[in-house]
C-alpha cells in the first residue's frame, strides 16, 4: 500500500511541476505579446534556426549513461561472482564508475564535434 501511495505522490508531483511550467510559460508569452515584443522569439525548432536545446545530444547522453550503468551492473556481477569485492560495494562502485566513464566519453565526443 505504501508503494502505491508513493507512486501516486511521485506522479502527482511530476504532473504538478509540468502544469506549473506550462502555465507560467504561457503567461510570460502573453505578457511579451501584450507589451509588443517580437513574437519571433517563440519560433524554436524551425529549419535553418539553431536551438538552445538539442534533442540529439540529450538522447545520446542518456543512452550512453544507461549503457554505462548496464555495463556497471554486469561488471559488478562479475566481481561478485569472483569474490573480489564485498557484496553491495561491487555493484554500486561499478555502476558509478561505468556511468561516469560514459559521461566523460560523451563529453569527448561532443567536444570533438565542435
Amino acid at each position: 500500500m505504501g508503494v502505491l501511495v508513493g507512486f501516486i505522490a511521485l506522479f502527482a508531483t511530476v504532473f504538478g511541476l509540468y502544469y506549473v511550467h506550462i502555465t507560467n510559460r504561457n503567461k510570460e508569452r502573453m505578457a511579451l505579446i501584450d507589451k509588443g515584443a517580437d513574437a519571433s522569439l517563440f519560433n524554436t525548432g524551425k529549419e535553418g534556426e539553431t536551438s538552445l536545446f538539442n534533442w540529439n545530444k540529450v538522447t545520446l547522453k542518456i543512452g550512453m549513461l544507461l549503457m554505462g550503468v548496464g555495463f556497471g551492473i554486469i561488471a559488478g556481477d562479475v566481481l561478485h561472482s569472483m569474490g573480489a569485492m564485498e557484496n553491495g560495494a561491487d555493484y554500486t562502485s561499478m555502476v558509478f564508475l561505468f556511468g561516469g566513464l560514459s559521461l566523460v566519453l560523451f563529453y569527448l565526443i561532443d567536444r570533438k564535434k565542435k
